[in-house]
C-alpha cells in the first residue's frame, strides 16, 4: 500500500538521498587509491623528509656549529689521521678532512633534489613538445624528430660526458645540461605514441570541424589527455638524473669540490681507499642515495596505479 507524500515531505526526503551522494574529484580518488599503498606512502614520507632535511641543511650546520666545508683536525681526526665514527659530536662521523659527515650529506641532498628535479622539469618539457609535434604533425616532421631521438639515444653516456668536461670544464650547470640531453628521449618517444593515438579520437575531429588550430588542438584538447603519462615519466625521471649526477660526481665530471655531492662523498672515499679505516664515509652517502632513488621509483610505481582509470574499482 502506497502512502501519498505532500511537496515538503518529498523535498526533505530528496534532501536526506543528497546526503549520502558523496562526489569524489579525481585528484580525490588519486590520493585515495595512493593512500591504500604502503609501499607509496612510505615513499612519500621519505621524500618529505628528505625535502625537508635539503632545505634546513645551513639551520643543521648551524646546530652542529659545523660549516659543510670546515675541517677539524684536532677533533675531526685521530692521532694517527683516521676520521673519527659517529658518535655525540659528530653524529654521523667525519670524512678524511675532518669534515662533519651530517652536514655534507645534508648539503650533498640539495645538490642532487636539485639537479634532480630541475634536470627532470626540463628534460620532460623537452620530450613533451618535440613527443607531440611528432605525433601530431606526423610525415616529415615526424621522420626528422624521431630521427633526432633515435640519434641522441645512439650517444654514449659517459663518452659525452668525458668529452664535454675535457672542453667546458666540470660545473653543475654542465651536469644539468647532459642530463637533460640524456633523459629527455624516453618520455618524448611515449609522448609520441599517445599523440598518435589521440589525434585519431572523435573529440579531436570535432575539434578541427569547428575550425580549432594545430596550437590550439594540442594544448587544449590532447595536452590534457596526456597529462598522466607525463606525471608518472617525470616522477621516474628524477631518480634517473640523481644518479647520473652521482655517477658524474663520482667520476670527477660532476659537482666541483669542496662542493658538497653525494657522488663527491662516494669519489673521496673510494680514491685513497679511506672507506676500508671509515667504512661510513661509503655506507651514509651509499644509504641515501639507494633508499632516495628507490622512493621515487616507488611512488612513481603508485601515481602510475593510482592514476590508472582500471583501478578505479579498486578504490
Amino acid at each position: 500500500m502506497s502512502v501519498l507524500k505532500t511537496p515538503n515531505q518529498a523535498a526533505a526526503a530528496a534532501d536526506v538521498d543528497q546526503v549520502h551522494v558523496v562526489q569524489r574529484s579525481s585528484l580525490a580518488l588519486t590520493m585515495r587509491r595512493l593512500s591504500r599503498d604502503p609501499a607509496s606512502v612510505i615513499a612519500a614520507v621519505f621524500i618529505i623528509v628528505l625535502v625537508l632535511f635539503a632545505v634546513f641543511a645551513p639551520t643543521i650546520a648551524a646546530w652542529t656549529g659545523h660549516g659543510p666545508d670546515e675541517q677539524f683536525r684536532e677533533t675531526g681526526l685521530s692521532p694517527s689521521g683516521i676520521p673519527v665514527g659517529p658518535g655525540a659530536e659528530f653524529l654521523f662521523g667525519t670524512d678524511q678532512l675532518g669534515r662533519d659527515v651530517l652536514v655534507r650529506l645534508a648539503y650533498g641532498a640539495r645538490i642532487s633534489l636539485l639537479v634532480g628535479v630541475v634536470a627532470s622539469i626540463v628534460a620532460a618539457t623537452i620530450g613533451v613538445t618535440v613527443g607531440m609535434l611528432a605525433g601530431y604533425f606526423g610525415g616529415r616532421v615526424d621522420t626528422l624528430l624521431s630521427r633526432i631521438m633515435d640519434l641522441v639515444m645512439s650517444v654514449p653516456f659517459l663518452l659525452a660526458a668525458i668529452a664535454l668536461v675535457s672542453v667546458l670544464g666540470p660545473s653543475l650547470q654542465l651536469s644539468i645540461a647532459v642530463i637533460i640531453f640524456f633523459t629527455w628521449t624516453p618520455i618524448g618517444r611515449v609522448i609520441r605514441g599517445q599523440v598518435l593515438a589521440l589525434k585519431q579520437r572523435e573529440f579531436v575531429e570535432a575539434a578541427r570541424s569547428l575550425g580549432a588550430g594545430h596550437l590550439g588542438i594540442m594544448f587544449r584538447d590532447i595536452l590534457p589527455n596526456l597529462m598522466v603519462p607525463i606525471i608518472i615519466y617525470s616522477t621516474l625521471m628524477i631518480p634517473s638524473a640523481i644518479v647520473f649526477e652521482a655517477t658524474l660526481s663520482f667520476l670527477g665530471m660532476g659537482i666541483v669540490p669542496p662542493t658538497a655531492s653525494w657522488g663527491g662523498m662516494l669519489s673521496e672515499a673510494a680514491g685513497n681507499s679511506i672507506y676500508l679505516a671509515a667504512p661510513w664515509l661509503v655506507i651514509i652517502p651509499g644509504t641515501a642515495l639507494l633508499f632516495t632513488t628507490l622512493a621515487f621509483n616507488l611512488l612513481g610505481d603508485g601515481l602510475r596505479d593510482a592514476l590508472d582509470p582500471r583501478a578505479a574499482r579498486k578504490a
